[in-house]
Protein backbone atom coordinates (compact mmCIF):
# COMPACT_ATOMS: atom_id res chain seq x y z
CA UNK A 1 0.00 0.00 0.00
CA UNK A 2 2.74 2.34 0.98
CA UNK A 3 4.18 1.78 -2.46
CA UNK A 4 1.46 2.20 -4.12
CA UNK A 5 1.30 5.90 -2.64
CA UNK A 6 4.86 6.95 -3.20
CA UNK A 7 3.79 5.58 -6.90
CA UNK A 8 1.02 7.95 -7.35
CA UNK A 9 2.90 10.99 -5.90
CA UNK A 10 5.62 10.54 -7.98
CA UNK A 11 3.07 10.43 -11.11
CA UNK A 12 1.42 13.52 -9.64
CA UNK A 13 4.67 15.41 -8.82
CA UNK A 14 6.12 14.63 -12.20
CA UNK A 15 2.95 16.28 -13.85
CA UNK A 16 3.08 19.57 -11.73
CA UNK A 17 7.04 19.43 -13.21
CA UNK A 18 5.91 19.29 -16.96
CA UNK A 19 3.16 21.57 -16.44
CA UNK A 20 5.11 24.10 -14.57
CA UNK A 21 8.33 24.07 -17.12
CA UNK A 22 5.26 24.65 -20.30
CA UNK A 23 4.05 27.34 -18.38
CA UNK A 24 6.72 29.15 -17.68
CA UNK A 25 7.37 29.39 -21.76
CA UNK A 26 3.68 30.28 -22.15
CA UNK A 27 3.57 33.13 -19.86
CA UNK A 28 6.34 34.81 -21.39
CA UNK A 29 4.71 34.95 -24.39
CA UNK A 30 1.56 36.14 -22.84
CA UNK A 31 3.63 39.01 -20.97
CA UNK A 32 4.23 40.43 -24.38
CA UNK A 33 0.69 41.71 -24.59
CA UNK A 34 -0.27 42.02 -21.12
CA UNK A 35 0.78 43.73 -17.56
CA UNK A 36 1.29 40.53 -15.05
CA UNK A 37 -1.65 41.66 -12.42
CA UNK A 38 -3.98 40.99 -15.51
CA UNK A 39 -2.25 37.97 -16.62
CA UNK A 40 -2.40 36.54 -12.97
CA UNK A 41 -5.97 37.31 -11.83
CA UNK A 42 -7.56 35.90 -15.05
CA UNK A 43 -5.47 32.79 -14.08
CA UNK A 44 -7.16 32.63 -10.48
CA UNK A 45 -10.67 33.56 -11.44
CA UNK A 46 -10.69 30.78 -14.67
CA UNK A 47 -9.37 28.07 -12.39
CA UNK A 48 -11.92 29.41 -9.43
CA UNK A 49 -14.81 29.38 -11.89
CA UNK A 50 -14.51 25.70 -13.65
CA UNK A 51 -13.44 24.26 -9.91
CA UNK A 52 -16.41 25.41 -8.39
CA UNK A 53 -18.86 24.79 -10.97
CA UNK A 54 -17.03 21.00 -10.73
CA UNK A 55 -17.62 21.19 -6.27
CA UNK A 56 -21.58 22.96 -6.83
CA UNK A 57 -22.09 19.40 -9.24
CA UNK A 58 -20.07 16.83 -7.23
CA UNK A 59 -19.43 17.73 -4.20
CA UNK A 60 -21.79 20.62 -2.65
CA UNK A 61 -21.00 20.12 1.02
CA UNK A 62 -17.25 20.56 0.44
CA UNK A 63 -17.92 24.20 -0.47
CA UNK A 64 -18.38 25.00 3.02
CA UNK A 65 -14.73 25.72 3.25
CA UNK A 66 -15.10 28.80 1.74
CA UNK A 67 -17.28 30.71 4.65
CA UNK A 68 -14.87 29.11 7.52
CA UNK A 69 -11.13 28.88 6.03
CA UNK A 70 -8.38 27.80 8.74
CA UNK A 71 -6.28 30.98 9.35
CA UNK A 72 -3.34 28.54 7.87
CA UNK A 73 -4.98 28.67 4.45
CA UNK A 74 -5.47 32.47 4.30
CA UNK A 75 -1.86 32.72 4.82
CA UNK A 76 -0.76 30.05 2.53
CA UNK A 77 -3.39 31.58 -0.18
CA UNK A 78 -1.29 34.83 0.56
CA UNK A 79 1.72 33.56 0.43
CA UNK A 80 0.70 32.13 -2.83
CA UNK A 81 -0.77 35.17 -4.62
CA UNK A 82 2.70 36.58 -4.22
CA UNK A 83 4.14 33.69 -5.36
CA UNK A 84 1.77 33.95 -8.66
CA UNK A 85 2.67 37.48 -9.21
CA UNK A 86 6.15 37.66 -8.30
CA UNK A 87 7.06 34.79 -10.68
CA UNK A 88 5.05 36.63 -13.55
CA UNK A 89 7.04 39.48 -13.24
CA UNK A 90 10.01 37.96 -12.65
CA UNK A 91 9.35 36.16 -16.11
CA UNK A 92 8.26 39.25 -17.96
CA UNK A 93 11.48 40.87 -16.79
CA UNK A 94 13.99 38.02 -17.30
CA UNK A 95 13.70 34.91 -19.35
CA UNK A 96 11.78 31.58 -18.76
CA UNK A 97 14.96 29.63 -18.01
CA UNK A 98 16.16 32.01 -15.57
CA UNK A 99 12.75 32.08 -13.87
CA UNK A 100 12.78 28.24 -13.97
CA UNK A 101 16.26 28.40 -11.71
CA UNK A 102 15.79 30.61 -9.30
CA UNK A 103 12.23 29.95 -8.43
CA UNK A 104 13.74 26.46 -6.92
CA UNK A 105 14.69 27.62 -4.02
CA UNK A 106 10.81 26.87 -3.28
CA UNK A 107 11.34 23.59 -3.64
CA UNK A 108 14.57 23.32 -1.55
CA UNK A 109 12.95 25.32 1.12
CA UNK A 110 10.09 22.94 1.35
CA UNK A 111 12.33 20.10 0.79
CA UNK A 112 14.09 21.36 4.14
CA UNK A 113 10.70 22.07 5.56
CA UNK A 114 9.75 18.50 5.23
CA UNK A 115 13.22 17.49 7.15
CA UNK A 116 13.10 20.02 10.00
CA UNK A 117 8.99 20.41 10.53
CA UNK A 118 7.45 17.18 9.85
CA UNK A 119 10.86 15.07 10.49
CA UNK A 120 11.18 13.31 7.26
CA UNK A 121 13.53 10.67 7.68
CA UNK A 122 16.34 10.94 5.28
CA UNK A 123 18.81 7.69 3.74
CA UNK A 124 21.90 7.22 2.11
CA UNK A 125 20.17 6.80 -0.90
CA UNK A 126 18.33 10.06 -0.49
CA UNK A 127 21.58 11.88 0.41
CA UNK A 128 23.49 10.37 -2.70
CA UNK A 129 20.71 10.91 -4.83
CA UNK A 130 20.31 14.75 -3.56
CA UNK A 131 24.35 15.30 -4.20
CA UNK A 132 24.39 14.17 -7.50
CA UNK A 133 21.16 16.40 -8.53
CA UNK A 134 23.24 19.49 -6.62
CA UNK A 135 25.90 18.94 -8.86
CA UNK A 136 24.37 18.65 -11.65
CA UNK A 137 22.73 21.89 -11.15
CA UNK A 138 26.02 23.39 -10.14
CA UNK A 139 27.38 22.56 -13.80
CA UNK A 140 24.05 23.54 -15.18
CA UNK A 141 23.53 26.43 -13.67
CA UNK A 142 27.13 28.05 -13.73
CA UNK A 143 26.53 29.92 -16.62
CA UNK A 144 22.58 31.08 -16.13
CA UNK A 145 24.34 32.69 -12.99
CA UNK A 146 26.89 34.83 -14.84
CA UNK A 147 24.48 36.30 -17.71
CA UNK A 148 22.43 37.32 -15.11
CA UNK A 149 25.56 39.20 -13.14
CA UNK A 150 25.82 40.82 -16.59
CA UNK A 151 22.86 41.95 -17.41
CA UNK A 152 22.52 44.99 -15.00
CA UNK A 153 19.93 46.07 -12.43
CA UNK A 154 16.46 45.20 -14.34
CA UNK A 155 17.76 42.05 -14.56
CA UNK A 156 18.94 41.67 -10.80
CA UNK A 157 15.72 43.16 -10.07
CA UNK A 158 13.64 40.17 -11.82
CA UNK A 159 15.99 38.02 -10.30
CA UNK A 160 15.03 39.14 -6.98
CA UNK A 161 11.25 39.07 -7.31
CA UNK A 162 11.59 35.35 -8.54
CA UNK A 163 13.47 34.48 -5.57
CA UNK A 164 10.87 35.72 -3.49
CA UNK A 165 8.36 34.36 -5.25
CA UNK A 166 9.96 30.87 -4.62
CA UNK A 167 10.74 31.51 -0.69
CA UNK A 168 6.45 32.78 -0.51
CA UNK A 169 5.59 29.35 -2.26
CA UNK A 170 7.16 27.13 0.43
CA UNK A 171 5.48 28.98 3.02
CA UNK A 172 2.31 27.89 0.59
CA UNK A 173 3.54 24.00 0.36
CA UNK A 174 4.89 24.00 3.78
CA UNK A 175 1.12 24.69 5.24
CA UNK A 176 -0.71 22.72 2.21
CA UNK A 177 1.22 19.86 3.55
CA UNK A 178 -0.41 20.64 7.15
CA UNK A 179 -3.63 21.01 6.03
CA UNK A 180 -3.73 18.14 3.20
CA UNK A 181 -4.64 15.27 5.62
CA UNK A 182 -8.24 17.01 6.71
CA UNK A 183 -9.10 19.01 3.78
CA UNK A 184 -9.66 17.03 0.34
CA UNK A 185 -7.12 19.15 -2.33
CA UNK A 186 -10.35 20.53 -4.45
CA UNK A 187 -10.98 22.63 -1.03
CA UNK A 188 -7.69 23.84 -0.49
CA UNK A 189 -7.35 25.32 -4.09
CA UNK A 190 -10.86 26.30 -4.31
CA UNK A 191 -10.31 28.87 -1.61
CA UNK A 192 -6.77 29.52 -2.59
CA UNK A 193 -7.95 30.01 -6.20
CA UNK A 194 -11.13 32.38 -5.22
CA UNK A 195 -9.12 34.24 -2.75
CA UNK A 196 -6.16 34.87 -4.76
CA UNK A 197 -8.58 36.28 -7.25
CA UNK A 198 -10.17 38.83 -4.94
CA UNK A 199 -6.88 40.12 -4.20
CA UNK A 200 -5.39 41.02 -7.15
CA UNK A 201 -9.12 42.16 -8.71
CA UNK A 202 -8.45 45.54 -7.86
CA UNK A 203 -5.10 45.89 -10.58
CA UNK A 204 -6.80 43.95 -12.89
CA UNK A 205 -6.93 45.65 -16.31
CA UNK A 206 -9.89 44.39 -18.07
CA UNK A 207 -9.02 47.22 -21.25
CA UNK A 208 -6.43 45.07 -22.10
CA UNK A 209 -8.52 42.13 -22.45
CA UNK A 210 -10.94 43.57 -25.35
CA UNK A 211 -7.57 44.44 -27.73
CA UNK A 212 -5.76 41.23 -27.29
CA UNK A 213 -5.72 38.44 -30.39
CA UNK A 214 -7.34 35.14 -30.23
CA UNK A 215 -3.55 33.47 -29.76
CA UNK A 216 -3.73 35.74 -26.47
CA UNK A 217 -6.91 34.36 -25.38
CA UNK A 218 -5.63 30.52 -25.86
CA UNK A 219 -3.16 31.17 -24.10
CA UNK A 220 -4.74 32.75 -21.08
CA UNK A 221 -7.58 29.90 -21.17
CA UNK A 222 -4.31 27.71 -20.89
CA UNK A 223 -2.69 29.45 -17.91
CA UNK A 224 -6.16 29.11 -15.88
CA UNK A 225 -6.24 25.11 -17.31
CA UNK A 226 -2.74 24.22 -15.96
CA UNK A 227 -3.26 26.23 -12.88
CA UNK A 228 -6.18 23.83 -11.86
CA UNK A 229 -4.18 20.68 -12.88
CA UNK A 230 -0.89 21.71 -11.94
CA UNK A 231 -2.18 22.59 -8.21
CA UNK A 232 -4.05 19.94 -7.84
CA UNK A 233 -1.14 17.23 -8.63
CA UNK A 234 0.86 18.62 -6.60
CA UNK A 235 -1.35 18.52 -3.74
CA UNK A 236 -1.94 15.13 -4.11
CA UNK A 237 1.96 14.60 -4.37
CA UNK A 238 2.54 16.24 -0.87
CA UNK A 239 -0.30 14.09 0.25
CA UNK A 240 1.32 10.81 -0.76
CA UNK A 241 4.37 11.34 -0.84
CA UNK A 242 7.44 13.31 1.63
CA UNK A 243 8.38 16.76 1.24
CA UNK A 244 11.85 16.02 0.22
CA UNK A 245 10.55 13.90 -2.60
CA UNK A 246 7.86 15.78 -4.21
CA UNK A 247 10.34 18.79 -4.08
CA UNK A 248 13.17 16.74 -5.54
CA UNK A 249 10.82 16.23 -8.78
CA UNK A 250 9.69 19.86 -8.75
CA UNK A 251 13.16 21.31 -9.23
CA UNK A 252 13.22 19.20 -13.19
CA UNK A 253 11.49 22.05 -14.05
CA UNK A 254 14.34 24.04 -15.44
CA UNK A 255 15.65 21.02 -17.39
CA UNK A 256 12.22 20.19 -18.99
CA UNK A 257 11.62 23.88 -19.47
CA UNK A 258 15.07 23.97 -21.55
CA UNK A 259 14.65 20.69 -23.59
CA UNK A 260 11.55 22.29 -24.81
CA UNK A 261 13.37 25.53 -25.50
CA UNK A 262 15.74 23.12 -27.68
CA UNK A 263 12.99 21.66 -29.57
CA UNK A 264 11.22 25.13 -30.29
CA UNK A 265 14.88 26.69 -31.26
CA UNK A 266 15.35 23.47 -33.77
CA UNK A 267 12.33 24.05 -35.26
CA UNK A 268 12.71 27.39 -35.63
CA UNK A 269 10.29 29.44 -33.53
CA UNK A 270 10.31 33.47 -33.64
CA UNK A 271 7.94 33.80 -30.77
CA UNK A 272 10.07 33.36 -28.42
CA UNK A 273 14.13 34.29 -27.76
CA UNK A 274 15.69 31.36 -28.06
CA UNK A 275 18.88 30.50 -25.39
CA UNK A 276 21.83 28.80 -26.32
CA UNK A 277 23.09 25.90 -23.77
CA UNK A 278 26.72 24.64 -23.31
CA UNK A 279 27.76 21.04 -23.58
CA UNK A 280 28.41 21.81 -19.41
CA UNK A 281 25.01 23.03 -19.04
CA UNK A 282 23.85 19.71 -20.84
CA UNK A 283 25.65 17.92 -18.59
CA UNK A 284 24.85 19.19 -15.51
CA UNK A 285 20.94 18.65 -16.21
CA UNK A 286 21.53 15.32 -17.19
CA UNK A 287 23.34 14.95 -13.87
CA UNK A 288 20.20 16.14 -12.27
CA UNK A 289 17.76 14.19 -14.27
CA UNK A 290 19.89 10.94 -12.69
CA UNK A 291 20.13 11.95 -9.24
CA UNK A 292 16.15 12.76 -9.10
CA UNK A 293 16.08 8.96 -11.02
CA UNK A 294 18.03 7.41 -8.15
CA UNK A 295 16.01 8.62 -5.55
CA UNK A 296 12.40 7.76 -6.42
CA UNK A 297 13.92 4.25 -7.97
CA UNK A 298 15.16 3.22 -5.07
CA UNK A 299 12.53 4.51 -2.78
CA UNK A 300 9.83 2.50 -4.77
CA UNK A 301 11.60 -0.23 -4.51
CA UNK A 302 12.15 0.18 -0.66
CA UNK A 303 8.53 0.25 0.15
Amino acid sequence: MKGLKVSKGVFYACAAALMWAILAIALKVSSKHMDSASIVWFRFSLAFIILFIYMLIRYPSELRILIKPPWQLILGSTALAWNFFGYMQGVHITTPINAQIYIQIGPVLFALGGIFIYKEKITWIHIVGFAIVILGYVLFYYEQMGVSAQNGPQYFHGVVLILSAGVTWAVYAILQKLLIHKYTPNQLNLFIFGYCSLLFLPFAKFSTFGQISTIDWILLVHHGLNTIFAYGSIALAIKFMEANKVSLIVTLNPVITVLIMVVFGELGAKWISQEHFSLLSMIGGTLALTGAAFVVFFTRRST
